[in-house]
This record gives structure tokens, sequence and C-alpha cells, in this order.
């Protein structure tokens, strides 16, 4: 048989310590702040489940039972547990130390986060920060970080967003491959070029067929999808590529041309699940990125490249 103990509703025991310490339902009530009527009600509910009688009705108040004193000491330690996790949860909430989980993908884990982060570390040298690189938009939704740093909106309604930048994308090369094959003027150019794009993701394609340029995979000598290795490629001189201008000046050498292109800047946004938006620890790094990102990315990229 189901011990009646185990299904104790809080609000109900802390009804029963109220009446019982104030000798009365009036008395309790005004010390909690409560309706009498909602009072009597609890501690009929309370017998109900006890199946016993806890007070008895006099002129001046109630008169606590047998059954009423002989759980008493039970209740009393569940009111100084209820304390307890009280207390725990609010220094859990308002601490300013501890891990934060900081998801983005593999380009702003390269060269956008390391430096906000380790400026981070030095403002706010309790936090720990996990950072989980993952170009999947998926992960405040099953838990697996607090804070997300990503380049497409979060449509998700348990999320809450905040538009941090644009992100401006340039065309850009090495000055040794410029050097060797020429700046491009125009962007028709660029088809002279040995260019450095995605494999399986069309998005350069579609944004060259926005301008009216018929550039196909076969101008692309060199294609893959991982952008930190198409990054690289750029970094090395292999050719003329896309990518973040924030990202230029991690590349000693690397320049923007053909300014004119006018590619559309990338969103950045930063988003956290409503349930630990409540956390002073993950709201204070939620604030220091939403300060910094903006910041970082602001830097001006270097001037085009002129050749002699």
């Amino acid at each position: 048989m189901t011990d009646p103990l185990a299904r104790f509703d809080w609000t109900l025991v802390r009804s029963f310590l109220a009446v019982l310490d104030a000798g009365s339902l009036m008395g309790a009530a005004r010390r909690l702040g409560a309706q009498q009527p909602t009072l009597s009600r609890h501690i009929a509910e309370l017998e109900a489940q006890l199946k016993t009688p806890l007070f008895e009705r006099t002129g001046r108040g109630v008169v606590p039972t047998a059954a009423a004193l002989a759980i008493a000491d039970a209740a009393r330690e569940m009111a100084d547990g209820a304390q307890s996790l009280s207390r725990a949860l609010a220094r859990n909430r308002d601490t300013t130390a501890g891990t934060v989980r900081v998801t983005t993908s593999q380009v702003a884990a390269a060269w956008l986060l390391p430096p906000v982060l380790a400026a981070l570390q030095v403002a706010e040298p309790g936090v720990q920060i996990e950072l989980v690189v993952s170009n999947e938009v998926t992960n405040l939704l099953r838990r697996e970080a607090d804070i997300a740093v990503r380049m497409v909106r979060p449509t998700q309604a348990s999320l809450l967003a905040r538009k941090l930048a644009d992100l401006s994308i340039v065309a850009c090369a090495h000055r040794g491959y410029l050097a060797r094959a020429g700046t491009p003027r125009e962007p028709m150019e660029l088809l002279q070029h040995r260019l450095i794009g995605f494999d399986r993701d069309d998005a350069i394609l579609r944004g060259f067929g926005q301008m009216g340029l018929p550039v196909t995979p076969a101008h692309f000598a060199l294609r893959t999808d991982d952008q930190v290795a198409n990054g690289q490629l750029i970094a090395a001189g292999a050719g003329i590529g896309f990518a973040a201008a924030y990202a230029l000046r991690h590349w000693p050498g690397v320049v923007p041309v053909l300014p004119q292109l006018g590619i559309p800047a990338m969103p950045c946004w930063l988003a956290v699940h409503r349930e630990v938006q409540g956390s002073r620890l993950v709201r204070r790094v939620w604030d220091y990125l939403a300060e910094a990102i903006p910041r970082e990315v602001g830097c001006l990229p270097p001037e085009p490249f002129k050749p002699s």
C-alpha cells in the first residue's frame, strides 16, 4: 500500500505548519499572506490524505490532535529541506562562477570567438567555457549547449535570440597570388582566375547567378564544404575565394578584391534557451558576447590590393 506521507504536497504541509504554530486559521493566514478559506481547504485535503483529523476546532482557534503532533517533526524537517533547496537554487541562479557551454560554427570557432573568449577569461576568471563546434542549429533545443552564436536566425519559440551584427562577406586573395595572376578589376574577370569555393553547397553559385555571372562548379579550381579549409586555402595563396571580412586579419597577406561586388552580408545571432536565460552565470556570458562580438567584427578589413 502506498505510504500517504509520500504523497505530501508541500503547499499543504506549509499550511499545516502555519496553523500549528499560529494556533488558528486566521493567524496562519496573516503569517502566510493567504486567505483563511484557502488554508481551511489545505487542512481538509491533508486530513483526507492521512485519513485522520489534525485539528480540533474551538471557539478561540484550533488545537492539534495527537496525529498532528506525531507528524509535526517530520513536517518541520520537510520545511527545513525546502528552505535549503530554495537557497541552493538561488545560489546557483545568482552565481557568476561555473561552466557555460557555447556552440557556434566551424568558421566562428576558428576566427571569431578565440579573441573574444580569451578576453572573457581575463574579465571573468571564474567562468569556464566549453566551446561546442558544430554547424547544426539544434544544439540549444537538445540542451547540448547554453548559448549559441549562429549565422542564421533561430525560429524556435523556446529560444530567445538577439541579432548582433551583419557580417561583411568579401572576395579575397593572398597578395602573393595576386602578384602572380593579376588583380581582377571587374567581376567578369574572376572567371579568368583560380577560384576557391564550396563543393555541394551552392551558396556561392547562387550569389554569382544573382549578379548575372554564368558561373558553374567547373569554374572553381578548388572546392570544399569545410569552411575552415576554405579559408586556409585562401590564406595559402591558392586562388581567389570568399570569406567573412573579420577573418582576413587572421591571415597575413590576404586582402579583399572587387569591393564593388556588393556581396550580401551574413547576419550574426546570439541565442539562448528560455529555461537557462534566468541563470546569472549564463546571462553574464550572454551579455559579454553581445557586447564583444559586434566590437570584434567591427574591425575594418585590410585595404583592397593595389598592385604597383
